[in-house]
């Protein structure tokens, strides 16, 4: 039953539902439209993965001090998670826009195709998902969520 005690666990769970739920309300705010599926899916703003490791990394250096190896452990893993979450995963999120782009034309020829009308939806459009990564601001603010919410919960918890 330690793990219940866990600090740093539970501020970076705690920070990544919260990231995940907050999307909601900011794309609304954002595009007038409720989309609930932002709760479980990657991308937008804030970045729920920035916002676990800097939660992580915060907890860890409140309970461990900023001088331990397991807070250079978590911070240099918060980094890298961060740097990967612009970076590689983004690229993934801008090629699949453009490979999107390409069936969807590849689509309008096949529209023409005699036996195409007869096709259910489904078959007919597969997409890739283009919210893979993060702009560096959604990152940078998740970052922030993850040590605002961990210095919160120390404060309210601890």
């Amino acid at each position: 039953m330690e793990i219940l005690l866990n600090f740093p666990l539970w501020a970076s769970i705690t920070a990544i539902f919260f990231a995940q739920f907050v999307k909601v309300p900011i794309n609304y705010i954002a595009t007038k439209r409720v989309d609930w599926a932002l709760l479980t899916s990657t991308g937008g703003m804030p970045s729920s993965h920035s916002a676990a490791v800097t939660a992580l990394s915060t907890a860890v250096g409140i309970e461990s001090g900023l001088d331990s190896p397991v807070f250079a452990v978590s911070a240099i893993f918060a980094i890298i998670t961060m740097f990967d979450a612009t970076g590689v995963r983004r690229q993934a999120g801008e090629q699949a826009i453009v490979l999107n782009q390409l069936v969807a034309d590849f689509h309008k020829i096949l529209d023409d195709a005699k036996d195409w009308q007869n096709k259910p939806k489904w078959e007919k459009r597969k997409e890739l998902k283009e919210l893979l990564g993060h702009k560096p601001i959604e990152v940078f603010f998740g970052g922030l969520t993850g040590i605002l919410l961990t210095l919160l919960l120390n404060h309210l918890l601890l």
